[in-house]
Parts: C-alpha cells; sequence; structure tokens
C-alpha cells in the first residue's frame, strides 16, 4: 500500500479518525471497527446462523460497557492491532482493510 496513516486521533469516545499520507481522512465508528474484526474467531462468528429470536445472549460487564478503544498498537508497517473495551484485541487491521472501512472525513 503506498499511503499510510500520519495522524490518528479519538474525536469522541466512540469515534476514530485516521489521516493518511496522500492526503485522504476517514472516520470509523468504533462498533463498526469491532464488528468487522479480522480475526478468525470473529470471522467463524459472523459464519454462524443467528441465534433463535427468543434466546437472550449471556454477556459479561465489559461487553455491556459502552465500547471504547482502549489502545492501537502498529504491526510492523502494515497493520494495527486494536485493543477494545470488552477485552478483545486479537484482530490486525491492515492498512488495506483500514481503507475500506469507515467513511470519509
Amino acid at each position: 500500500m503506498s499511503s499510510y496513516p500520519t495522524k490518528l486521533q479519538l474525536e469522541s469516545a466512540d469515534t476514530l479518525r485516521i489521516d493518511w499520507s496522500d492526503g485522504a481522512a476517514r472516520r470509523y465508528a468504533v462498533r463498526e471497527l469491532r464488528e468487522g474484526c479480522p480475526c478468525a474467531h470473529c470471522r467463524e462468528k459472523r459464519k454462524k446462523p443467528p441465534e433463535p429470536a427468543n434466546v437472550l445472549p449471556v454477556i459479561t460487564a465489559q461487553e455491556a460497557a459502552p465500547l471504547r478503544i482502549a489502545k492501537m498498537d502498529p504491526m510492523g508497517s502494515y497493520a494495527y492491532s486494536i485493543h477494545f473495551s470488552d477485552g478483545h484485541d486479537t484482530g490486525i487491521y491492515t492498512l488495506e482493510l483500514l481503507r475500506e472501512l469507515g467513511a470519509e472525513a
């Protein structure tokens, strides 16, 4: 990928903004990033059929709290690892994926 992030900023508790070296800027809802997690566990979970409507999921206190980005770590020069407040941190978000997600700022 020829462009790379030049600035990462939490514009609010639930919105991340990334400015790119080619002048583009994108905004990401934290929920969108979490639901689009590329890790194997999340991909498999998205493939499963939905639970019946009368089955209520059991969630932890972390999962019930508002979702936030706790930390982002660069993974070499090709991706970021995003740590979410619900404890999930195994997704590796490539720069290509980050350019696909979100909306123009």
